[in-house]
C-alpha cells in the first residue's frame, strides 16, 4: 500500500521559513509528478507548485519567487521549502504525487500538515 507522510508544518512568524517534507513509501515502481496544494479555512484547495520527474517545476503566481519545490527521486521524498512567509499562506498543505505502484498507476495524497503563519 502507497502512503504519503507529510512533515515540517508548525507556527511561525510572518516573514519565516519553513521547510516541508512529504516522503512515499510503499511497493512503488515510479513517481511521475510530485507536487503541492493548499487548503486554507474557508476556501478551495489550491495548487501551490508541483515537479516533475526530470525536475521542471510550476508554481501558482503568489508562490514564485518565495517558495522552491525540489525532490528527492532516491529517496521518493518531496519538498517545499518556503520563505517569506504571510499569514495567507496559513492553510493545510497537502502532498500529492502519480505514482506507479503493484496496483497500477494513481494519484495519491497526504493527509496533510498545518502551517501557521502569526502576524
Amino acid at each position: 500500500q502507497v502512503q504519503l507522510v507529510e512533515s515540517g508544518g508548525g507556527l511561525v512568524q510572518a516573514g519565516g521559513s519553513l521547510r516541508l517534507s512529504c516522503a512515499a513509501s510503499g511497493s512503488i515502481f515510479s513517481i511521475n509528478r510530485m507536487g503541492w496544494y493548499r487548503q486554507a479555512p474557508g476556501k478551495q484547495r489550491e495548487l501551490v507548485a508541483f515537479i516533475t520527474s526530470g525536475g521542471s517545476t510550476n508554481y501558482a503566481d503568489s508562490m514564485k519567487g518565495r517558495f522552491t519545490i525540489s525532490r528527492d527521486n532516491a529517496k521518493n521524498t518531496v519538498y517545499l521549502q518556503m520563505n517569506s512567509l504571510k499569514p495567507e499562506d496559513t492553510a493545510v498543505y497537502y502532498c500529492n504525487a502519480d505514482i506507479v505502484a503493484g496496483i497500477g498507476r494513481m494519484d495519491y495524497w497526504g493527509k496533510g500538515t498545518l502551517v501557521t503563519v502569526s502576524s
